[in-house]
């Protein structure tokens, strides 16, 4: 049995594409020692050394990065999906050389973790007519890993937040995996933003304010007067489909919609219950169930967007613990 089979030492994870570390921060919380986290934005490397100063963050392009000699039980990460050239080609390894997922790939083959886990968005189940999913699926097949992959909602993990990510999760040959189980109780923004520290805040422009206040909580556009709907939606107004999201104002009552990278953009607006502003900083990292003590570096605009970015904590501690067992099994 290996150490980390008897519990005599925690796994060990390697993080790739890490940003601002909602991933590793629940992965480690799952009982996992993190040996090294690779990302080459500025602002997502400043926040990783500023809160975890002992981890061993490595602020370089991925590509330039060689994994041979790096020992982990773990590789994680969300890569960004890319759709790949088929024209005459089978689509092996080598086939997607260039691409993020071929760096994804690359990591794997040269630490040879004993389990991988990779998140995506949910659109890349139907990116290229679904081609994307099954070229990566095959690929990670024959680095030699039994692969399943499943789109999970954060809301069912105790994130007051409907946010849909595909998970990838690999396992050696021989090993077995079971993605953690939906739970029914359902965190409102209401529980999750009570008592929220102050902080920076983006704001919208007056003609927009003055729209935005009359629409109630949980309303979005269509509960404003037509002529107000005309105005604020612009040409957007006579589309048939693609503006759910604006001016939606949220509720106390139920979970966040999904966050962005800015809670401001006209076409996925977020707006405060009550206020007519959009969310504050530390507000969207209590929707992503950061804790209040991690601290963002950057400016107001960028730590938006590493909030937005990033996996919720606790949706990543539910992974890690189904990973732990699959380790410890």
């Amino acid at each position: 049995m290996t150490p980390s089979r008897r519990g005599s030492r925690r796994p060990r994870s390697i993080e790739l594409f890490a940003g601002a570390g909602g991933l590793a921060l629940g992965i480690s919380k799952a009982g996992f020692e993190t040996v090294a986290l690779v990302d080459n934005d500025r602002d997502c490397v400043a926040t990783l050394r500023k809160n975890r100063p002992r981890w061993n963050v490595i602020g370089r392009d991925i590509a330039d990065v060689d994994f041979r000699g790096m020992k982990a039980d773990l590789v994680t990460g969300g890569f960004p999906c890319q759709p790949f050239s088929h024209a005459g080609h089978k689509l092996g390894f080598r086939d997607v050389r260039g691409t993020i997922f071929y760096e994804f790939a690359r990591a794997i083959k040269q630490v040879r973790p004993r389990a991988f886990l990779a998140e995506n968005v949910e659109a890349i189940t139907r990116n290229d007519g679904g081609r994307t999913l099954n070229t990566i699926l095959d690929i990670l097949k024959a680095l030699g890993y039994n692969v399943e992959h499943r789109t999970l909602n954060a809301v069912n993990y105790r994130v007051p937040q409907k946010r849909k990510r595909v998970i990838f999760v690999g396992v050696r040959r021989g090993m077995s995996f079971e993605f953690p189980a939906p739970r029914s109780d359902v965190v409102t923004m209401g529980e999750a933003l009570r008592g929220t520290p102050d902080s920076l805040g983006d704001a919208y422009s007056e003609w927009r304010r003055r729209i935005l206040e009359k629409v109630p909580p949980g309303g979005s556009w269509v509960n404003l007067p037509t002529r107000l709907q005309k105005r604020y939606l612009g040409s957007s107004f006579y589309s048939e489909g693609g503006k759910r999201g604006m001016a939606r104002r949220l509720s106390w009552s139920e979970p966040c919609l999904t966050l962005t990278c800015s809670p401001s953009q006209k076409m996925t607006d977020r707006v405060h219950p009550d206020e007519t502003r959009p969310l504050t900083v530390r507000e969207y990292a209590r929707i992503q169930t950061f804790p209040d003590t991690w601290k963002f570096e950057g400016s107001m605009h960028s730590q938006y967007r590493q909030i937005g970015n990033a996996v919720p904590i606790k949706l990543a501690i539910a992974l890690g613990r189904s990973l732990r067992r699959a380790l410890d099994a």
